[in-house]
């Protein structure tokens, strides 16, 4: 089975998928014990438990398909850590040939819908192990579990409304709309004319609040019906959130009789059923601000808007379960989290002006937004970004509350690009059941056996500093903890995981390692669940041949690409790179085949051969070449790398390109500048970025209308087939990417040119006519000639 077929049945994509049983082999591997999971990834079956899990009292894993169970005296054997524990009354039935979801050896992931029974639902008068997976009496693993995905619809469906599928009768998601009031007036009515459409659609017990800002921030009073009712505060001031809530008038003493499951009576923050009419009004009422003082920009106060309508939802105790969206389309000038001045005659921050001391907002900047980040853990909120601007609007600035809260971000030129309808629509997408494909308040926990130590996690989380003793002393990324808080979550979504062998235990070659991740958060419905995976893999001694069968050079270079992004956030590009070529000609001399001091004889295996490429397109990538890129689009491209899977992370590396031509079907292209040709089109995919790069033949012939011609079907049919592949790539993907027409020698071009490898340069001794790329970049070629170089002198 390769590792795609395993990430499809676990979620899980290892580094490696055989571990050494000591810790000094484990050290010299280079690449760390890693795992990158998808905690909501969806599979074809996946069983929903509507009941608790059962919980070994000692070490908090929960029962799994591992567990050695006695039947007769109704006990189970926790494989982390051996103890005993007995199955309650529920389990009264179990057997051999009745045997729970849990323990079903082709689950190893599985859900519980909580605040059930310990143990099963059931229908009155029914025998509990109806509903339980039974291979002996034909049910097989289709047919497990049918009896409890029917019972849970009930529970599960929530009630519906007028406006849609409702999510059951409590209080449903939270969202307040930030809305950047110095938008031009064409931008502002697209904006109010998307946000009118997701309020319509709505489900009755989501809840909806309003602030627009510009050099002041206002907060609509949506239960006010005799006008439209604002409170004002001014966007140069910073108040603590008690000053906020207090000049909201939100004073949860004087509203306890309104109280209704947690949310006070107030009229700031309604029901999207309750406030359609007045969020509506406020919503077309938005205009753009006073015009602009010559030479001056707008005066914006983003990091104030932000506080209040944190304030606002703390004071209104919807805490959890609840969006702050910042729509924005330029810098703040003003107030807390400030990044340029107002005067046009200062230019904003670039990477240069950061790393040499120059920016003179920046550092206060980031510490503003760092104490913003910590409050929205603290409160299980969420901060989304929409910045749709031709110039910077603070992301940098603002990365750490966006990236550690999970929230979306997306970076696009306009509000009326294709980019942000399609991803502002993504988001409030519904499932089957007209519930929105959303989730809260979500804990990471990660149970291992004694001989594991979990170092930490890089991605969209934030440690919660739970320590026991399976947490290692040293540290990557999020670490000292065995838990992570994260505020939102999709079924895209990739943390990854470090770990270490333990220097105390000597584990025996062949016996089996467990590592259990136990994800529990609100779902759509606002309904708490836990998702549990269970994964086994096998210790085998230091030197031995599984070790190398078992590396994933995919996810290696995923790993290594986010170890390298946390390496910039200390370093200067340079020093990184610096550090990515040590470890490189680590990994090479260590798993290379070679005679010490011979170059010609090295040679890498095939699960090994592909990771230098990797590497040398990950050196030159927007992540650590920062020279062509703002500080802005920076931040974004680092985020999405840090929550992207295995698949997604190496398109971002090394990007995909496809051959079109008259000569047979598309195929791969290799990334060098040898695949450009004035007779092909090129397909190619960065992720972020969608390329449609026609030949200067192809161009020339497009531009005569061949296509149009009867009698060249055929090229009609070329010139098709890209676009339609390239189309379907934009829309399957969040955030929607750039979609790039160009020809060749056009100015557009760059987008392709930039990635391919400069295999011909202007300095190459070239054939008359043949392609080049202008640059001081090493080829492959030479790279890899210079990593044999310094891999065999051992």
């Amino acid at each position: 089975m390769d590792f795609v077929e395993l990430e499809a049945i676990e979620g899980l994509r290892w580094s490696w998928n055989s571990w050494p049983i000591s810790s000094k082999p484990s050290a010299d591997l280079v690449i760390p014990l890693s795992i990158m999971q998808t905690p909501l990834m969806k599979f074809n079956e996946l069983p929903l438990l509507p009941y608790d899990p059962l919980i070994c009292i000692h070490c908090g894993s929960i029962l799994n398909p591992y567990a050695r169970v006695d039947y007769q005296s109704r006990i189970w054997v926790c494989p982390f850590c051996y103890h005993k524990n007995s199955f309650p009354r529920s389990y009264a039935d179990i057997g051999e040939n009745n045997i729970p979801a849990e323990l079903f050896p082709t689950y190893s992931t599985v859900e519980y819908q909580l605040g059930g029974h310990q143990g099963l639902v059931m229908n009155p008068g029914s025998n509990p192990v109806h509903n339980w997976a039974n291979g002996a009496n034909g049910l097989g693993k289709s047919g497990a579990l049918m009896g409890s995905v029917s019972s849970l619809s009930s529970l599960d469906r929530g009630g519906s409304g007028g406006r849609g599928m409702g999510m059951g009768g409590g209080v449903g998601p939270v969202f307040v709309f930030v809305v950047d009031g110095c938008s031009s007036e064409e931008e502002l009515q697209v904006l109010k004319n998307e946000l009118l459409l997701i309020v319509a659609q709505l489900p009755d017990n989501a809840m909806v609040g309003l602030i627009v800002f510009d050099s002041m921030v206002k907060v609509y009073d949506l239960g006010f019906s005799e006008c439209l009712r604002v409170v004002v505060f001014h966007g140069e001031r910073t108040l603590s959130s008690n000053q906020i809530i207090d000049l909201l008038g939100i004073h949860p003493t004087k509203h306890l009789i309104g109280k209704t499951q947690g949310v006070q009576k107030q009229s700031f923050i309604l029901p999207a059923s309750e406030c359609e009419f007045n969020i509506t009004t406020a919503i077309e009422d938005i205009c753009y601000s006073s015009p602009l003082t010559p030479g001056h920009r707008s005066p914006r106060c983003t990091g104030a808007a932000i506080q209040v309508a944190i304030a606002l939802l703390e004071g209104c105790s919807v805490s959890n379960g609840s969006r702050v969206m910042v729509f924005t389309s330029g810098p703040a000038t003003m107030g807390p989290g400030v990044v340029v001045s107002q005067d046009l005659n200062q230019s904003i921050r670039t990477h240069r002006d950061i790393n040499s001391g120059h920016a003179p907002f920046y550092d206060k900047s980031c510490d503003f937004y760092k104490q913003i980040s910590q409050k929205l853990t603290d409160l299980s909120m969420v901060l989304d970004l929409f910045a749709c601007s031709l110039d910077q609007v603070g992301i940098t600035e603002m990365r750490e509350p966006v990236e550690k809260s999970g929230g979306f971000i997306m970076l696009a030129e306009s509000f009326e690009s294709d980019q942000f309808r399609k991803c502002l629509r993504h988001i409030f997408s519904r499932d089957e059941l007209g519930i929105l494909n959303m989730c809260f308040d979500v804990t990471i926990e990660i149970v291992t056996t004694k001989d594991v130590k979990i170092c930490g996690a890089i991605g969209p989380c934030i440690s919660l500093g739970k320590k026991n003793g399976s947490v290692s002393d040293k540290e990557i990324g999020e670490g000292g903890t065995n838990t992570w808080k994260l505020g939102t979550i999709t079924d895209k979504t990739c943390i990854a995981f470090f770990f270490q062998v333990s220097a105390d235990q000597k584990p025996q070659p062949g016996s089996a390692f467990f590592i259990q991740f136990i994800t529990k958060y609100r779902h759509g419905n606002m309904g708490l669940r836990k998702r549990v995976t269970t994964a086994a893999r096998r210790w085998v001694s230091g030197g031995a041949p599984e070790i190398a069968a078992g590396f994933d050079q995919e996810t290696a270079a995923a790993v290594m690409a986010r170890l390298a992004v946390h390496e910039t956030k200390t370093n200067f590009p340079r020093e990184v790179v610096r550090w990515l070529d040590k470890e490189l000609i680590s990994f090479a001399s260590k798993f290379g085949d070679y005679i010490p001091e011979d170059p010609a004889s090295f040679r890498l295996s095939t699960n090994f051969s592909l990771y230098p490429q990797f590497m040398y397109h990950l050196r030159r990538s927007q992540f650590i070449d920062v020279f062509n890129s703002s500080p802005d689009e920076t931040a974004f491209f680092q985020i999405m790398l840090n929550r992207e899977g295995v698949v997604g992370s190496l398109i971002m590396i090394q990007p995909t390109l496809s051959r079109y031509s008259f000569d047979g079907p598309p195929e791969p292209a290799l990334l060098d500048v040898c695949s450009l040709s004035p007779d092909v089109i090129l397909l190619f995919d960065s992720y972020f970025y969608v390329v449609v790069h026609y030949g200067s033949k192809i161009a020339q012939w497009k531009k005569l209308g061949y296509d149009r011609d009867p009698n060249h079907e055929s090229f009609r049919k070329l010139l098709e087939a890209p676009e339609v592949e390239a189309e379907q790539l934009v829309a399957q993907r969040i955030p929607v990417p750039k979609l790039v027409k160009c020809e060749q020698h056009s100015s557009q071009a760059r987008f392709l040119l930039a990635k391919l490898n400069p295999s011909a340069t202007h300095k190459s001794s070239y054939v008359d006519g043949s392609e080049v790329i202008m640059t001081d970049d090493v080829s492959l070629q030479v790279f890899i000639e210079h990593l044999q170089e310094l891999a065999v002198q051992g």
